[in-house]
């Protein structure tokens, strides 16, 4: 089945380079020249993925990411101009699962997009479901609960929580946990995996899981997921 990409920037120059380029490699696109026209597209179309520029008219990315995510966990790409890591930190700690920093190669861009894609829908089957203590993530289903309420989870916080469930105890690196998230450890940074691990956390927290003893933080080194029992 063709998979639907929405690509969210003022720049026609940018909508226009991406959608050749996407369609392409045999994506459906839809496009859009600002947040409120975005937001309204991904509402009804419901793409499979999303490029959304911070800087925009009428409504900014941040605050389009900010409803998209209040509503649906579709992935999330941001393109931005700002070189800020404070900027790129808000947009992943509001859910976004990947930035690529303008200007850009739509190569690179496609790349990412795959990624992003491979992690959400097609993780590998075998184990089928991960358990440790009240936590269950299937695979398959790309369903996880906690305490037997469902938790939803972008297609980073489900990566990063299936490496975790898949040996409680172990410490990760930051960088390994990165190169889950993002396929290859590029372009990342270490407080790219810290926001992942907050947004996850806030989630746990609210199905009635002590989130921070769950997964915890080994400080200088990267997270573990605590043992129970």
């Amino acid at each position: 089945m063709t998979k639907t990409i929405l690509v969210v920037d003022d720049e026609e120059r940018i909508t226009d380079l991406l959608r050749s380029y996407l369609e392409q490699a045999a994506y459906r696109v839809l496009t859009a020249g600002n947040g409120r026209s975005g937001l309204e597209l991904a509402r009804a179309d419901k793409p499979d993925l999303i490029v959304l520029d911070l800087m925009m008219p009428e409504m900014d990315g941040v605050e389009c990411l900010r409803l998209l995510r209040a509503e649906q966990t579709t992935p999330v790409i941001l393109l931005t101009a700002r070189v800020e890591d404070e900027d790129k930190v808000l947009g992943l700690e509001l859910g976004a699962d990947d930035y690529v920093t303008k200007p850009f190669s739509p190569r690179v861009l496609l790349a990412r997009i795959r990624a992003v894609m491979r992690r959400g829908g097609q993780a590998d089957p075998i184990p089928s479901v991960l358990r440790a203590g009240r936590i269950v993530l299937d695979r398959v289903s790309h369903v996880v609960s906690a305490d037997g309420k469902v938790v939803d989870l972008t297609p980073s916080e489900f990566e990063l929580l299936a490496a975790l469930l898949g040996a409680p105890g172990r410490v990760f690196t930051r960088l390994e946990l990165l190169d889950r998230i993002q396929g290859t450890a590029f372009e990342g940074y270490e407080r790219t995996v810290d926001a992942h691990v907050k947004n996850l956390r806030m989630k746990l927290q609210a199905c009635g899981m002590d989130a921070q003893k769950s997964v915890e933080t080994v400080y200088g080194v990267g997270y573990r997921l605590r043992r129970e029992g």
